[in-house]
Protein backbone atom coordinates (compact mmCIF):
# COMPACT_ATOMS: atom_id res chain seq x y z
CA UNK A 1 0.00 0.00 0.00
CA UNK A 2 1.56 3.40 -1.40
CA UNK A 3 1.27 6.27 -3.74
CA UNK A 4 5.05 5.59 -4.42
CA UNK A 5 5.31 4.22 -8.18
CA UNK A 6 8.71 3.72 -7.87
CA UNK A 7 8.75 1.86 -4.39
CA UNK A 8 5.82 -0.65 -5.79
CA UNK A 9 8.24 -1.51 -8.64
CA UNK A 10 10.95 -2.19 -6.11
CA UNK A 11 8.76 -4.08 -4.20
CA UNK A 12 6.89 -6.26 -7.24
CA UNK A 13 10.67 -6.78 -8.66
CA UNK A 14 10.78 -8.91 -5.61
CA UNK A 15 6.96 -10.22 -4.84
CA UNK A 16 5.60 -10.36 -7.83
CA UNK A 17 5.64 -13.90 -8.08
CA UNK A 18 3.32 -13.84 -5.64
CA UNK A 19 0.68 -11.80 -6.83
CA UNK A 20 0.02 -9.05 -4.33
CA UNK A 21 -2.85 -6.92 -4.46
CA UNK A 22 -1.37 -3.53 -5.53
CA UNK A 23 -2.91 -0.50 -3.52
CA UNK A 24 -3.73 1.69 -5.47
CA UNK A 25 -4.40 3.60 -8.99
CA UNK A 26 -6.58 7.05 -8.69
CA UNK A 27 -6.98 9.93 -10.88
CA UNK A 28 -3.49 11.23 -10.50
CA UNK A 29 -1.15 8.15 -11.14
CA UNK A 30 -3.82 5.63 -12.97
CA UNK A 31 -1.38 5.36 -15.91
CA UNK A 32 1.87 4.77 -14.18
CA UNK A 33 0.00 1.98 -11.94
CA UNK A 34 -1.76 0.35 -14.85
CA UNK A 35 1.52 -0.03 -16.61
CA UNK A 36 3.23 -1.33 -12.88
CA UNK A 37 0.43 -3.85 -13.11
CA UNK A 38 0.71 -4.68 -16.41
CA UNK A 39 4.58 -5.59 -16.39
CA UNK A 40 4.39 -7.57 -13.13
CA UNK A 41 0.90 -9.36 -13.72
CA UNK A 42 -0.22 -8.30 -10.59
CA UNK A 43 -3.98 -7.14 -9.54
CA UNK A 44 -4.75 -3.56 -8.90
CA UNK A 45 -6.77 -1.94 -6.27
CA UNK A 46 -8.31 1.27 -8.25
CA UNK A 47 -9.33 3.95 -5.25
CA UNK A 48 -11.88 6.73 -6.15
CA UNK A 49 -13.96 9.11 -4.06
CA UNK A 50 -17.35 9.01 -5.94
CA UNK A 51 -18.70 5.83 -7.79
CA UNK A 52 -18.33 8.13 -11.25
CA UNK A 53 -14.58 8.45 -10.86
CA UNK A 54 -13.90 4.95 -9.80
CA UNK A 55 -16.18 4.11 -12.97
CA UNK A 56 -14.00 6.44 -14.99
CA UNK A 57 -10.80 4.72 -13.62
CA UNK A 58 -11.45 1.35 -14.29
CA UNK A 59 -13.17 1.89 -17.43
CA UNK A 60 -9.18 3.89 -18.45
CA UNK A 61 -7.50 1.34 -16.98
CA UNK A 62 -8.81 -1.65 -18.76
CA UNK A 63 -8.20 -0.27 -22.02
CA UNK A 64 -4.79 -0.24 -20.82
CA UNK A 65 -5.11 -4.02 -20.78
CA UNK A 66 -5.40 -4.32 -16.52
CA UNK A 67 -8.39 -6.24 -16.24
CA UNK A 68 -8.12 -7.94 -12.48
CA UNK A 69 -9.21 -5.06 -11.01
CA UNK A 70 -10.63 -4.11 -6.89
CA UNK A 71 -12.50 -1.29 -6.03
CA UNK A 72 -11.76 0.70 -3.30
CA UNK A 73 -14.04 3.18 -2.96
CA UNK A 74 -12.54 6.53 -0.55
CA UNK A 75 -15.24 6.82 2.19
CA UNK A 76 -15.07 8.86 5.91
CA UNK A 77 -17.43 6.55 8.03
CA UNK A 78 -19.76 3.77 8.21
CA UNK A 79 -22.80 5.28 7.31
CA UNK A 80 -21.09 6.78 4.02
CA UNK A 81 -19.54 2.84 3.51
CA UNK A 82 -22.59 1.48 3.64
CA UNK A 83 -24.23 3.24 1.26
CA UNK A 84 -21.63 3.22 -1.06
CA UNK A 85 -20.98 -0.15 -1.10
CA UNK A 86 -24.68 -1.21 -1.64
CA UNK A 87 -25.24 1.74 -3.93
CA UNK A 88 -21.87 -0.39 -5.53
CA UNK A 89 -23.22 -3.71 -5.78
CA UNK A 90 -26.62 -2.57 -7.05
CA UNK A 91 -25.77 -1.28 -10.30
CA UNK A 92 -23.08 -3.95 -11.06
CA UNK A 93 -26.02 -6.86 -10.23
CA UNK A 94 -29.32 -5.19 -10.70
CA UNK A 95 -28.21 -2.36 -13.67
CA UNK A 96 -24.92 -4.92 -14.92
CA UNK A 97 -23.01 -2.32 -14.98
CA UNK A 98 -19.63 -3.68 -16.24
CA UNK A 99 -17.59 -0.17 -14.62
CA UNK A 100 -18.29 -1.36 -11.00
CA UNK A 101 -18.47 -4.88 -11.96
CA UNK A 102 -15.26 -5.42 -9.42
CA UNK A 103 -14.64 -6.91 -6.02
CA UNK A 104 -14.56 -4.17 -3.36
CA UNK A 105 -12.59 -3.32 -0.69
CA UNK A 106 -12.91 -0.93 2.31
CA UNK A 107 -10.59 0.64 4.73
CA UNK A 108 -11.92 0.78 8.38
CA UNK A 109 -12.05 4.63 9.57
CA UNK A 110 -13.01 4.25 13.31
CA UNK A 111 -10.76 5.07 15.91
CA UNK A 112 -11.98 3.29 18.48
CA UNK A 113 -11.06 -0.26 18.50
CA UNK A 114 -14.60 -2.03 19.24
CA UNK A 115 -16.24 0.60 16.96
CA UNK A 116 -13.69 -0.61 14.58
CA UNK A 117 -14.45 -4.28 15.24
CA UNK A 118 -17.93 -3.34 14.51
CA UNK A 119 -17.13 -1.57 11.41
CA UNK A 120 -15.41 -4.15 9.51
CA UNK A 121 -18.12 -6.78 10.89
CA UNK A 122 -20.76 -4.94 8.93
CA UNK A 123 -18.33 -4.09 5.63
CA UNK A 124 -17.88 -7.72 5.97
CA UNK A 125 -21.78 -8.31 5.95
CA UNK A 126 -22.60 -5.46 3.59
CA UNK A 127 -20.47 -5.81 0.48
CA UNK A 128 -17.24 -5.49 1.07
CA UNK A 129 -14.75 -8.51 -0.29
CA UNK A 130 -11.87 -7.06 1.48
CA UNK A 131 -11.67 -5.17 4.96
CA UNK A 132 -8.53 -4.01 6.35
CA UNK A 133 -8.62 -2.85 9.78
CA UNK A 134 -5.76 -1.44 11.57
CA UNK A 135 -6.17 -3.88 15.13
CA UNK A 136 -5.12 -6.83 14.99
CA UNK A 137 -6.32 -8.17 18.85
CA UNK A 138 -7.03 -11.67 18.84
CA UNK A 139 -10.37 -10.40 20.53
CA UNK A 140 -10.99 -7.74 17.28
CA UNK A 141 -10.22 -10.59 14.86
CA UNK A 142 -12.38 -13.23 16.71
CA UNK A 143 -15.82 -11.69 16.19
CA UNK A 144 -15.22 -10.29 12.30
CA UNK A 145 -13.88 -13.97 11.24
CA UNK A 146 -17.41 -15.46 13.02
CA UNK A 147 -19.45 -13.05 11.14
CA UNK A 148 -17.71 -14.04 7.99
CA UNK A 149 -17.80 -17.58 8.38
CA UNK A 150 -21.89 -17.51 8.98
CA UNK A 151 -22.89 -15.20 6.15
CA UNK A 152 -23.41 -17.95 3.64
CA UNK A 153 -24.90 -20.72 5.77
CA UNK A 154 -28.17 -21.65 5.18
CA UNK A 155 -30.58 -20.52 8.18
CA UNK A 156 -32.34 -22.99 7.37
CA UNK A 157 -29.76 -25.92 8.41
CA UNK A 158 -28.75 -25.63 12.38
CA UNK A 159 -25.24 -24.97 13.13
CA UNK A 160 -23.54 -28.24 13.76
CA UNK A 161 -20.23 -29.59 15.35
CA UNK A 162 -18.71 -33.14 14.65
CA UNK A 163 -20.62 -35.41 16.64
CA UNK A 164 -17.80 -36.84 18.58
CA UNK A 165 -16.18 -37.33 22.03
CA UNK A 166 -14.82 -33.65 23.35
CA UNK A 167 -11.93 -33.71 25.82
CA UNK A 168 -12.06 -30.56 27.98
CA UNK A 169 -9.03 -30.12 29.93
CA UNK A 170 -6.40 -32.97 30.86
CA UNK A 171 -9.58 -35.40 31.18
CA UNK A 172 -8.44 -38.92 32.45
CA UNK A 173 -9.84 -42.12 33.17
CA UNK A 174 -11.64 -40.65 36.52
CA UNK A 175 -13.36 -37.75 34.63
CA UNK A 176 -17.35 -37.46 33.98
CA UNK A 177 -18.75 -37.80 30.72
CA UNK A 178 -21.25 -35.41 29.81
CA UNK A 179 -24.14 -36.07 27.26
CA UNK A 180 -25.37 -33.90 24.87
CA UNK A 181 -26.42 -32.78 21.33
CA UNK A 182 -25.00 -31.38 18.51
CA UNK A 183 -26.05 -28.51 18.06
CA UNK A 184 -23.59 -25.95 18.18
CA UNK A 185 -24.24 -23.44 20.47
CA UNK A 186 -25.69 -26.38 23.33
CA UNK A 187 -22.50 -27.69 23.01
CA UNK A 188 -20.08 -24.56 23.21
CA UNK A 189 -22.38 -23.68 25.81
CA UNK A 190 -21.80 -26.87 28.02
CA UNK A 191 -17.93 -26.65 27.32
CA UNK A 192 -17.92 -22.85 28.36
CA UNK A 193 -19.04 -23.93 31.89
CA UNK A 194 -17.33 -27.04 32.19
CA UNK A 195 -14.46 -25.64 31.63
CA UNK A 196 -15.31 -22.75 34.10
CA UNK A 197 -15.92 -25.23 36.40
CA UNK A 198 -12.11 -26.63 36.21
CA UNK A 199 -13.33 -30.25 36.38
CA UNK A 200 -11.24 -32.05 33.18
CA UNK A 201 -14.23 -33.98 31.50
CA UNK A 202 -15.26 -35.99 28.25
CA UNK A 203 -18.47 -34.32 26.59
CA UNK A 204 -20.14 -36.46 24.33
CA UNK A 205 -22.23 -35.36 21.39
CA UNK A 206 -25.02 -37.34 19.53
CA UNK A 207 -25.87 -36.87 15.97
CA UNK A 208 -29.21 -34.97 16.22
CA UNK A 209 -29.01 -33.11 13.07
CA UNK A 210 -27.76 -29.82 14.71
CA UNK A 211 -31.02 -29.72 17.09
CA UNK A 212 -31.00 -28.74 20.50
CA UNK A 213 -32.07 -30.96 23.67
CA UNK A 214 -35.51 -30.41 24.27
CA UNK A 215 -36.09 -30.08 19.91
CA UNK A 216 -34.09 -33.26 19.25
CA UNK A 217 -35.85 -34.89 22.06
CA UNK A 218 -39.51 -34.16 20.18
CA UNK A 219 -37.88 -35.46 17.05
CA UNK A 220 -36.92 -38.50 18.47
CA UNK A 221 -33.62 -38.03 17.89
CA UNK A 222 -31.99 -37.69 21.48
CA UNK A 223 -33.22 -41.09 22.34
CA UNK A 224 -31.92 -43.72 24.87
CA UNK A 225 -31.44 -45.86 21.71
CA UNK A 226 -29.97 -42.66 20.08
CA UNK A 227 -27.76 -42.08 23.09
CA UNK A 228 -26.61 -45.62 23.86
CA UNK A 229 -25.49 -46.50 20.20
CA UNK A 230 -23.56 -43.17 19.91
CA UNK A 231 -21.83 -43.86 23.06
CA UNK A 232 -20.96 -47.54 22.05
CA UNK A 233 -19.75 -46.48 18.46
CA UNK A 234 -17.07 -43.56 20.13
CA UNK A 235 -15.80 -46.47 22.86
CA UNK A 236 -15.93 -43.17 25.44
CA UNK A 237 -17.08 -45.64 28.43
CA UNK A 238 -13.85 -47.98 27.44
CA UNK A 239 -11.56 -44.98 28.29
CA UNK A 240 -13.09 -44.26 31.60
CA UNK A 241 -12.25 -45.86 34.76
CA UNK A 242 -16.43 -45.55 35.65
CA UNK A 243 -19.47 -46.67 34.13
CA UNK A 244 -21.36 -43.22 34.56
CA UNK A 245 -23.45 -41.03 31.86
CA UNK A 246 -24.63 -37.86 32.61
CA UNK A 247 -27.37 -36.30 30.78
CA UNK A 248 -28.82 -33.17 30.73
CA UNK A 249 -32.32 -32.68 33.38
CA UNK A 250 -34.18 -31.49 30.61
CA UNK A 251 -34.54 -35.31 29.54
CA UNK A 252 -34.25 -36.75 32.50
CA UNK A 253 -37.02 -39.27 31.32
CA UNK A 254 -34.68 -41.12 29.29
CA UNK A 255 -32.84 -41.95 32.54
CA UNK A 256 -34.36 -45.54 32.43
CA UNK A 257 -33.96 -46.58 28.52
CA UNK A 258 -30.20 -45.41 28.42
CA UNK A 259 -29.22 -47.44 31.38
CA UNK A 260 -30.93 -50.29 29.94
CA UNK A 261 -29.17 -49.50 26.32
CA UNK A 262 -25.81 -48.70 27.94
CA UNK A 263 -25.50 -50.95 31.20
CA UNK A 264 -23.95 -47.69 32.64
CA UNK A 265 -25.48 -45.51 35.81
CA UNK A 266 -26.74 -42.34 34.10
CA UNK A 267 -26.69 -39.71 36.28
CA UNK A 268 -29.04 -36.44 35.19
CA UNK A 269 -27.38 -33.37 35.05
CA UNK A 270 -28.83 -29.99 35.62
CA UNK A 271 -31.48 -28.60 33.20
CA UNK A 272 -29.50 -25.34 32.39
CA UNK A 273 -25.89 -25.28 31.44
CA UNK A 274 -25.27 -22.70 33.97
CA UNK A 275 -25.85 -25.39 36.67
CA UNK A 276 -22.94 -27.64 35.59
CA UNK A 277 -19.86 -25.64 37.32
CA UNK A 278 -22.10 -26.03 40.85
CA UNK A 279 -22.77 -29.84 39.62
CA UNK A 280 -19.41 -30.84 38.59
CA UNK A 281 -18.41 -29.36 41.93
CA UNK A 282 -20.24 -30.60 44.13
CA UNK A 283 -22.05 -33.71 42.95
CA UNK A 284 -19.40 -35.35 40.36
CA UNK A 285 -17.89 -38.12 42.48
Amino acid sequence: MSSDVAALTGALEVLADRRPLVYAADKSNYEQMAQVSAKFKVPLAVKGSTLDELADLTAKIKQAGVADLVLAPAISGMKEGITCLTQLRRLALEKNFRPLGYPVMVLTTAQDPAQETLEAITYACKYAGIVVMRGKQPWQMLPVLTARFNIFTDPQVPNAVEAKVYKVGDAGPASPVLVTTNFALTYFTVEGEVENSKVPAYIATVETGGLGVLNSYADDKLTGETIGKAIKACGIMNQVQHKKLIIPGLVAVLKGELEDETGCEVVVGPEEAAGIVNFLRTQWK
